[in-house]
């Protein structure tokens, strides 16, 4: 997955870091664009020596290995060749270090950029030294980070797995069913009832597998498996699937890759893991 780098590679301890660094790496959005540099692999985050002037308003974000990862707005490139490109090629990087940080980094200058005033009084808010947080100077308002918890669910049954097409999906693929956590649920009760919401069954035998943060949505994605009887009949929520059936192993759809817990899911229903 896409967030699999190894131990100890990526550190988000939080630092009140200054000092930039010609091998620090900075990670520039315009709404749902990155700024890349074209490589021998196709594209990766440039670093500060790949900047002429003075950078202002960096914040530190991260470190992977011994740079670290600030955000800045607006750019000062000395390297005509930077350009911005849509959020999601980072998902096709061939360096998926650099797949990781700008994604993560999207997901924390986005949090930034959209708490620059308190939801409380209305105030502009303050980065805070000590810790990953924005405070209100007026009304004493601390805000963290949003990281919002989902569940994704691979179902099968007799040697099957239950795939489905999302309506607002970026493609024409499967994938598994999925959904955030409501107030006052628990992550199994939410896993039922997404099921029951988006194609009708009732499972069974549910058991958690593994967990992924997904930071194009801010999400934590907690992934399942679970049982199902495949005479239940399929009945969809059109607002949200397009279409959902069971599929066999070696007859599997186009579906999502293996940067994704979905993916991952469906590779290892594949390999016969479960």
């Amino acid at each position: 997955m896409i967030n699999e780098l190894g131990p100890g590679i990526f550190d988000n301890t939080f630092i009140d870091s200054r000092e930039i660094k010609d091998d620090d790496y900075l990670l520039c959005y315009n709404e749902n664009q990155v700024l890349l540099k074209p490589s021998d692999n196709g594209f990766e985050i440039p670093k500060k020596s790949d900047f002429s002037g003075q950078i202002e308003s960096a914040v530190f974000l991260f470190s992977i290995h011994n740079s670290h990862c600030f955000g800045i707005s607006g750019t000062n490139a000395n390297d005509p060749v930077l350009n911005f490109h849509d959020i999601f090629t980072l998902r096709n990087l061939e360096n998926k270090e650099h797949a990781w940080i700008g994604s993560v980094g999207y997901q924390l200058m986005t949090w930034y950029a959209t708490n620059k005033y308190c939801g409380r009084c209305g105030s502009q808010t303050v980065r805070r030294k000590e810790e990953r947080s924005v405070v209100c100077p007026v009304c004493n308002l601390v805000v963290y980070p949003k990281i919002s918890p989902a569940v994704i669910v691979a179902i099968t049954c007799n040697n099957k797995i239950l795939l489905a097409k999302g309506k607002n999906y970026k493609g024409d693929f499967y994938a598994l069913i999925a959904g955030y956590v409501d107030a006052g649920e628990s992550i199994e009760e939410t896993v039922v009832r997404e099921v029951k919401e988006e194609v009708g069954l009732e499972i069974k035998n549910l058991k958690y597998y593994k967990s992924q943060p997904w930071p194009f949505s801010s999400s934590l994605m907690l992934g399942f498996t679970a049982e199902a009887d495949d005479t239940q009949q399929i009945v969809i929520d059109e607002n949200e699937i397009k279409e959902a059936g069971w599929f066999t192993r070696g007859m599997l759809p186009p579906h999502a890759s293996n940067i994704s817990i979905s993916g991952h899911l469906i590779e290892a229903f594949e390999q016969g893991l479960f």
